[in-house]
């Protein structure tokens, strides 16, 4: 009878234990998402004045800055990590375009508004990237814990459910890219 108990006491501890580590991984996830959107809405509120600069000395490049405009637009209303890193993917694209396209006009990048513009969206890349690998090492440790035996009885009992990583759509993106420095070299 006696041994039993301790049994039981010890089930009822390891599955209490188990729940709230459980619990605080995905308040870690939800914590971590939420720092990527704070980061996300930055870059995405820094956009339409990087654009209306470029407007400003660049204004028959319609076509450019309307990509930009479409891709945060479509990064704005992207729902979940996955669909989000896609949209985001995209926005980082069109964004580089518009720094390719200030190497064409002097005067723009001149501007100090322009290189202001430029200073804090490559600062808030960086928080990006940050925040993006803070989020996915969060997801790993919860979808690991989900997965692992005996925290997974407990997990499937409660319905946790694995976390979506933010990251790259295309693995050729993550590719290092191929460095041609001419004839014989």
């Amino acid at each position: 009878m006696t041994l039993a108990l301790i049994a039981a006491a010890a089930c009822l501890a390891f599955g209490v234990y188990a729940f709230n580590a459980l619990t605080r991984l995905r308040q870690l996830v939800a914590n971590a998402w939420s720092d990527i959107d704070v980061q996300l809405k930055r870059r995405h509120d820094l956009i339409p004045s990087l654009v209306a600069t470029v407007k400003g000395h660049a204004g028959y490049e319609r076509g450019t800055l309307d990509a930009v405009v479409e891709a945060r637009n479509r990064a704005v209303a992207a729902g979940g990590p996955a669909a989000a890193g896609e949209a985001e993917r995209v926005l980082a694209g069109a964004v580089r375009q518009i720094f390719v396209l200030a190497e064409a006009y002097p005067e723009l990048r001149a501007a100090e508004s322009y290189l202001s513009l430029q200073k804090n969206l490559t600062e808030i890349e960086d928080h990006i990237q940050n925040a993006r690998r803070y989020y996915n090492a969060v997801v790993r440790d919860f979808n690991t814990k989900i997965q692992q035996f005996p925290s997974n009885l407990v997990a499937g009992a409660f319905r946790f459910r694995t976390a979506e990583f933010f990251g790259l759509s295309d693995r050729g993106e993550g590719a290092v890219p191929a460095i041609d420095l001419g004839p014989g070299r």
